[in-house]
């Protein structure tokens, strides 16, 4: 009966797992910084509604502000509307789908490589399997499951 369960919770894990956003820290272990290929990093990824970008770095050498396309191309900052982010560990979730396009504000960073361009997707139907999910949420759904088991269990 147990091992039934925990087959079932299992399953449950599985089937849910893949629904789940991706968190994507910009640039991996080299974070935002000058020395990083962007253009490069995000290819190949499936940015997707729900997801979210981690820019990490230093804080006060550099900063991230997200731009239209125009800006993108010629490395200015022209809605002064918007909010720079300077944190040193900015998380922008992508809450709609389409292009999106971030720059270092530090006067020659953009010119220089710090810019991302991106295109967000719908989020993935929840009958994908083929998801890329964070190594901390697949942790927090084992230990779930674990916990759920040993409550079965007793």
């Amino acid at each position: 009966m147990a091992s039934r369960a925990f087959l079932i919770a299992i399953f449950i894990v599985v089937a849910i797992a893949p629904t789940l956003a991706t968190d994507y820290m910009v640039g991996d272990d080299k974070g935002w910084n000058l020395s990083g290929n962007y253009t490069e990093w995000a290819t190949g990824k499936d940015f997707r509604v729900g997801d979210t970008l981690m820019f990490m770095y230093t804080q006060g050498l550099h900063n991230v502000w997200k731009v239209n396309q125009t800006d993108f191309q010629q490395c200015v900052i022209s809605n002064a509307s918007e909010v720079p982010h300077v944190t040193g560990s900015d998380k922008i979730s992508l809450t709609n789908p389409g292009m999106k396009w971030y720059i270092c504000g530090v006067p020659e960073h953009c010119s220089k490589g710090m810019k991302l361009a991106i295109n967000v997707s719908d989020p993935k139907p929840a009958t994908s399997a083929a998801v890329e999910v964070s190594p901390l949420r697949s942790c927090v759904w084992m230990l779930a499951v674990m916990a759920a088991y040993k409550m079965i269990m007793a």
